[in-house]
């Protein structure tokens, strides 16, 4: 039996979030999934952090990926039943990163 541990869920998704806000296609793709999983903030939320990233520059992909991960161990605290499908998420990303 695996044990899901959720800040590792959530830390690992704030990561391909980071990936996320500078490559397109991911951004999409993930925009649709944690609106699905977590309803049209967080999709909008994402829309927010991509622009920061692209007002700022590179420099602000460790604050994104910081506040994404502390977003996220929130959610899953509200909605445990949400850690699998939020891990698998982050796992589809992964393998299908270039």
């Amino acid at each position: 039996m695996q044990v899901i541990h959720q800040p590792r869920v959530a830390w690992d998704t704030a990561r391909v979030i980071g990936d996320a806000l500078r490559d397109d296609a991911l951004f999409g793709w993930l925009h649709h999934e944690l609106g699905d999983l977590f309803g049209p903030a967080a999709g909008d939320a994402l829309v927010e952090s991509r622009n920061r990233v692209r007002w700022a520059g590179d420099a602000r992909l460790p604050v994104e990926t910081g506040l994404w991960r502390v977003r996220l161990e929130d959610a899953l605290r509200q909605r445990p039943e949400l850690t699998d499908e939020l891990a698998g998420l982050a796992s589809v990303a992964r393998a299908h990163r270039p």
